[in-house]
């Protein structure tokens, strides 16, 4: 085996994961990685951040996904390898890496507060700064990782691994998702689907037995995405969480004095809209250390505080977080009568004395989508024994290509709980 990937005796190291069983670390580099700060901080990043107020078992980490996401691109490798496939030791640890450090971006209670915290960037953009500084620190070893992560690597089926619509990402969160919530709809057979995992014209494939498999997988994913991602108490109490940090921001822009925790206080007071992450610069580096301390558990320290700040309505609101006092939430096909909000909007005012410009933090409406099977994506291509490709669509007997790639629309109308049963 080459030296790139050569482990020491301390640092020969196993896991227990719950879902995948022993995880072994695959070598020294991938060892210092995980001891890496950017890294053990996604201890404190909730995997599905305000999901425990709904199913109280999902409350893993983005740590152990990306461990388990690395356990996945290791098999993944190999099963490759297996069937022919020219992959390099340096390639193998980069595919590693990338994997491993996919989900460092993150911010606190993962995607209920992104493109918030750092406005209009997504974690992933963030997760490639994170990169860049670990390649600056262990002076260009990470390289080949974020081509690979970003899509620039010349071998694409990588990329594939790591961002597609069968990828490691989506083969751990899904089984691990359903494991942890209770909810045995998302179950999977993650390893089994990677033992039909196959290339053909540089581009990652299925086999045709594995054709049952990718069917269930997608199924699973459509259910999980309705019953657990975007369950309506969950939809409520990631829109609660919203309101508070915008109120928040609205009181720091008029100047009013904010109590928070220093890394929240970062966030919070600046505007990160312009900045150009595509680079390592002074300030991309200060976003990416101050990250380092910024966590589930800051933002809850600093909630608590909020909750008793003297203005009325952040107050209340981080109080109703905390305490779990969730906004009454309706699910709709349709957007709602204007004339059922007014009804809230007049009941905040008259029976719960909020001033009317405060009215929209309590009274809201907007709406939730999903396609559960993107057709603008890379496609899954289920490829032949004799080695023609076909979409998934096209020769699954079970699916509904129509409907999986049919996004659905809900709408929804929050409103304080307290007004559910009042009338005019």
């Amino acid at each position: 085996m080459s030296s790139v990937l050569k482990t020491g005796i301390n640092k020969r190291k196993i896991i227990n994961d719950p879902v995948h069983g022993i995880i072994s670390i695959p070598g020294d580099f991938i060892y210092d990685l995980i001891e890496h700060p950017f890294f053990q901080r996604l201890r404190n990043i909730r995997q599905l951040g305000l999901t425990e107020y709904v199913y109280p078992g999902a409350s893993h980490s983005r740590f152990i996904h990306s461990l388990g996401a690395l356990h996945l691109m290791i098999m993944a490798v190999d099963t490759l390898k297996q069937k022919g496939i020219p992959i390099s030791a340096e390639e193998e640890e980069a595919a590693m890496v990338a994997i491993l450090l996919h989900d460092t971006g993150h911010s606190p209670f993962s995607h209920a507060l992104e493109y918030h915290l750092v406005e209009g960037v997504s974690h992933d953009k963030i997760s490639a700064l994170v990169m860049k500084i670990l390649d600056d620190e262990y002076h260009g070893r990470i390289g080949m990782a974020i081509e690979m992560f970003t899509g620039e690597y010349n071998r694409n089926f990588f990329h594939d691994l790591i961002s597609s619509q069968i990828d490691m990402d989506r083969l751990d969160y899904l089984v691990r998702d359903s494991f942890y919530s209770g909810v045995v709809e998302g179950s999977v057979g993650s390893d089994r689907i990677i033992r039909m995992l196959n290339v053909h014209q540089d581009k990652l494939v299925v086999e045709e037995k594995g054709i049952y498999s990718i069917e269930k997988f997608l199924i699973a994913r459509r259910l999980m995405y309705w019953q657990v991602y975007m369950h309506k108490t969950v939809v409520s109490a990631e829109k609660l969480l919203l309101n508070v940090i915008r109120r928040v921001k609205e009181m720091v822009s008029e100047g009013i004095e904010i109590t928070s925790t220093p890394a929240v206080d970062f966030f919070i007071r600046n505007d990160h809209a312009s900045l150009n992450l595509d680079s390592l610069n002074e300030e991309s580096f200060r976003l990416a250390q101050t990250l380092l301390k910024l966590d589930d558990n800051e933002m809850i320290a600093s909630i608590r505080l909020w909750s008793e700040h003297s203005d009325p309505v952040l107050s209340d609101l981080s109080k109703r977080l905390v305490s779990r006092s969730l906004f009454a939430i309706e699910l709709g096909n349709e957007p709602f009568d204007e004339s059922k909000v007014d009804g809230f909007t007049s009941m905040v005012v008259n029976k719960l004395k909020i001033d009317r410009d405060m009215t929209g933090y309590y009274v809201f409406t907007g709406q939730v989508s999903n396609m559960t099977y993107a057709p603008s994506e890379p496609r899954v291509q289920i490829m032949s024994r004799s080695g023609k490709l076909n979409e998934i669509t096209e020769v699954s007997d079970m699916l509904d290509h129509k409907a999986l790639s049919k996004e659905i629309t809900k709408y929804f109308l929050c409103y304080p709980k307290e007004l559910r049963n009042n009338t005019e």
